[in-house]
């Protein structure tokens, strides 16, 4: 009596079954690539971390919806991760009984002889007899000529009394399935990244420098496995950040430099380089560090009410359009007997004309700088952290001016201006330029450089290489060829059987039948 297997084992059976299908493998290919679009639509916290804070601000409406779903993690948050790990386990669970499958395939002789050769797709018949033009070929028989031909054509032979089976191709079954282990060696090398790498980013001022802790960076995302006590000793130091533009008429205003002079301190010891954005930096350790993106920094001194500074120093602004229009903000919580605050922008380029103040051109040709003063009593220091870019004007106001407006100031480069109502005042006192760095490390590259190497590879077998059968069938003094591709795309099946059926016979062919010579006794 056969034992009956419970519900549960059959359901699993089933699940597994379904899981492991090629159907299933494909559509989880499928939804994974629909899964990443958003990823290419919506910006990214560990790529576009300040387009993030833009893109929520212009959108608060869509933000309550993307935020709660993951839509700015998208390659970190459930939904991929659900599909990404189901596909890894499809391919798994498809490949293993394939690969066995396989060997086993390569362990087997070519099939055997068919009973009847002619019913193959290409057949050819030939008579056997005459000179050969093969080297010793008045010493072989024609089974011995068409194993040697077979095999200057690398099949694999299984001969008995009636004939000769061969097959080739069994690289495109390999291929088949180096591609498809390949896939799985490119998700181990991402999930290996994800999970004991990193990535983030730092604004740098020019002339200062960045140390791989935690603190130094504006935005951080570890995999899960990462010790972030444990990340590699080195910094880097902005010694100077070059950008040149174009200045004719065609593509005004296009990128032409954007490097920077770096001084770098790792295991290796110190020393200076050059950072572009197509030639990232790499440490002692393996950390890729990628000058991201620039900007300005203008300089500022502010004096409280009583006359002491209680700010100085550059001020990151961000650019806004093509031509680096920055917005910034300028926080001085510590200035008494009130606090005072700036809303800022900065024009590389300024011209001012009906359009309003705005910059024409992306290098600091022409700078100035447009602010309005806010003040507030002195606040409470809660800890609760602030968007530096962001002013929160809650108990503050605006300040006036002597015309009872608010008050605008436009101030160049040097400026100084002193603010009503002994409030102190404000210095404009030049630029610096910032750039980002984009740190990370992704342990897991070289895993699918070759994984994706060795996929290409096996692409390239599967293409190209043709599985193809050929059989001979020696009947009296008659040779019967037949052949059979495994592949409809296959061509040179015709020519393939014509050789053979040649070197089988010794005799030329013509119009699919191996001919005789004249003055010539067929040889038996």
């Amino acid at each position: 009596m056969s034992r009956r297997r419970s519900p549960v084992a059959e359901t699993l059976r089933w699940a597994w079954g379904q899981l492991t299908s090629m159907r299933t493998a494909l559509l989880l290919l499928f939804l994974l690539a629909v899964a990443a679009i958003p990823g290419s639509i919506i910006p990214q916290r560990n790529t576009e971390p300040i387009e993030v804070l833009d893109f929520k601000d212009r959108n608060p409406g869509w933000d309550r919806i993307l935020e709660p779903l993951g839509f700015y993690d998208i390659y970190t948050s459930a939904v991929f991760s659900a599909v990404y790990l189901l596909l890894f386990a499809s391919l798994i669970g498809c490949i293993i009984p394939r690969v066995g499958k396989y060997w086993a395939a390569v362990r087997k002789p070519p099939p055997r002889l068919p009973a009847r050769v002619e019913r193959l797709p290409v057949v050819q018949v030939g008579t056997l007899g005459g000179p050969s033009s093969f080297a010793g070929a008045h010493a072989q028989g024609p089974a011995d000529r068409a194993e040697a031909w077979l095999r200057s054509k690398r099949y694999r032979i299984r001969r008995t009394d009636e004939g000769i089976s061969a097959e080739r191709g069994y690289l495109r079954e390999a291929g088949n399935l180096v591609f498809h282990l390949s896939l799985v060696g490119v998700l181990a090398g991402l999930a290996w990244s994800n999970l004991w790498g990193f990535s983030g980013s730092a604004i740098v001022v020019e002339g200062r420098g960045f140390s791989n802790v935690i603190t130094q960076y504006d935005d951080f995302n570890a995999g899960g496995m990462l010790d972030t006590d444990r990340l590699e000793r080195f910094s880097v130091r902005i010694d100077q950040f070059h950008a040149e533009f174009e200045t004719g008429e065609v593509q005004r205003g296009a990128a032409r430099v954007f490097d920077a002079d770096v001084t770098v301190t790792d295991a290796d010891g110190e020393r200076t380089t050059v950072m572009t954005v197509n030639e990232p930096l790499i440490t002692a350790g393996g950390t890729q560090v990628n000058l991201q993106a620039h900007g300005y920094a203008p300089i500022f001194t502010v004096t409280d009410g009583n006359g002491d500074v209680a700010f100085s120093g550059p001020v990151v602004f961000l650019p806004q359009d093509g031509n680096f229009s920055s917005v910034g903000v300028i926080k001085v919580p510590d200035a008494r007997p009130t606090r005072l605050a700036f809303e800022a922008w900065f024009l590389p380029t300024a011209v001012l004309n009906e359009q309003g103040p705005h910059s024409v051109f992306p290098d600091a040709l022409n700078p100035e700088v447009y602010l309005n003063v806010w003040q507030g009593e002195p606040a409470v220091e809660t800890g609760v952290p602030e968007n530096v870019y962001v002013l929160n004007t809650d108990g503050m106001e605006q300040v006036l001016g002597d015309d009872g407006q608010v008050l605008s100031a436009r101030m160049l480069p040097g400026a100084h201006m002193s603010l009503p109502d002994e409030l102190g005042s404000v210095s404009f006192d030049g630029y610096q330029r910032w750039v980002r760095l984009q740190i990370s490390e992704t342990p897991g590259n070289l895993v699918t450089l070759i994984a994706i190497s060795l996929g290409v590879l096996g692409l390239i077998f599967s293409l190209y290489v043709r599985p193809r059968r050929l059989f001979v069938r020696l009947d009296g003094d008659e040779a019967i060829v037949g052949g059979l591709d495994r592949t409809d795309t296959a061509t040179g099946l015709d020519d393939e059987v014509a050789g053979l059926l040649a070197a089988t016979t010794g005799n030329p062919v013509h119009n699919g039948e191996a001919q005789t010579p004249e003055n010539e006794e067929p040889q038996a």
